[in-house]
């Protein structure tokens, strides 16, 4: 079984929670059920079973991968991370607007990759009709 690649697992994620994300009011006295509007909490064996893989996958491929190459540290020296364990009494939080962000990113590298991989097809069928025709 292939593991799920990072366009899958995001791309689950952000259809599973981003009805939550969007209804976070920051209005006083409303319960939104988390702390604040861009950490969002998930459930990493939630997502899994939707991948139809073991949680740890998810959490490790957040944890260990994501969080390395899309959490950044700015210029004043404040971190702005990808995925947190802990954001207040929150437990696995994606940075949701990030996640948008390379999520968007993934799936315009992967129509560019998709669109090459159909012209070349193309290209060669052109290519073996014309061989096959001029003989």
């Amino acid at each position: 079984m292939k593991p799920p690649t990072d366009l899958k697992i995001l791309s689950t994620i952000y259809k599973l929670y981003y009805e939550e994300f969007k209804n976070h009011s920051r209005k006083p006295g409303i319960e939104n059920g988390r702390e604040t509007k861009i950490f969002v909490p998930i459930d990493c064996k939630m997502i899994a079973k939707e991948l139809d893989v073991d949680g740890d996958i998810v959490y490790g491929r957040l944890y260990y991968h994501l969080e390395q190459k899309h959490g950044y540290t700015r210029s004043d020296g404040s971190n702005v991370a990808f995925f947190s364990m802990m954001v207040g009494s929150d437990r696995h939080c994606v940075n949701f607007p990030l996640l948008a962000s390379v999520l968007a990113g993934l799936q315009e590298e992967s129509s560019k990759f998709q669109l090459a991989t159909w012209l070349s097809t193309f290209a060669i069928v052109i290519s073996l009709a014309s061989l096959a025709l001029g003989k």
